[in-house]
């Protein structure tokens, strides 16, 4: 009876050591950086995130591109229809497995990981290798940040034509294509 209360103890552990974490989109942040003219560099970022890991470890991301802040109003209507077509492709999505990172996470409070994950935005996907670096620090507290930036190249999603359309809309001589890309998740149960 004894042995039989601990298995039940134990599981009961393990299970909610895995239970569902939602982003906590108010102390999380992914930005971006665009540079124009060459040498012009601008940090922007998107205020509305959503995401959750599951029970199972499945990593569910999404952007709201409609959200996108630049803090100029007129480019923010203009990235949202020019390059992320949003009334097509209102979304950017990012999923991935994490139950074995979680796991790990169990003999120590922080870690670094390399983590593939499956990006889709303007209708691709595509799987990228993320660095991430993951502090527990709490019991229902998670921090997952970038540990190095992700750079996304406009070609790899089909934006190279919106890019181009802001280029002229604006009467810049170049933007560039690779923009790098970081983020702090906060993720809490």
């Amino acid at each position: 009876m004894l042995k039989s209360l601990f298995s039940i103890a134990l599981l009961a552990t393990s299970f909610s050591s895995l239970a569902a974490w939602q982003l906590q989109n108010d102390s999380s942040k992914l930005s971006f950086v665009s540079v124009k003219k060459d040498t012009i560099g601008e940090v922007h970022h998107f205020k509305t995130l959503s995401g959750a890991i599951a029970d199972d470890g499945k990593l569910s991301l999404e952007i709201d591109l409609t959200s996108v802040e630049t803090n100029i109003p007129i480019r923010n209507e203009r990235m949202q229809s020019m390059l992320f077509n949003t009334k097509v492709f209102p979304k950017l999505t990012l999923s991935s497995n994490v139950s074995k990172e979680l796991a790990a996470m169990k003999n120590a409070p922080t870690h670094v990981f390399s983590v593939p994950a499956t990006l889709s935005l303007n209708g691709i996907e595509k799987t990228l290798s993320i660095e991430v670096f993951v502090a527990r620090t709490s019991q229902d507290d998670l921090l997952v940040s970038a540990m190095t930036p992700v750079v996304i190249n406009a070609s790899d999603f089909n934006l190279d034509t919106g890019v181009a359309a802001l280029q002229k809309v604006a009467g810049l001589p170049n933007i560039a294509r690779a923009v790098p890309v970081t983020f702090v998740l906060h993720f809490a149960k």
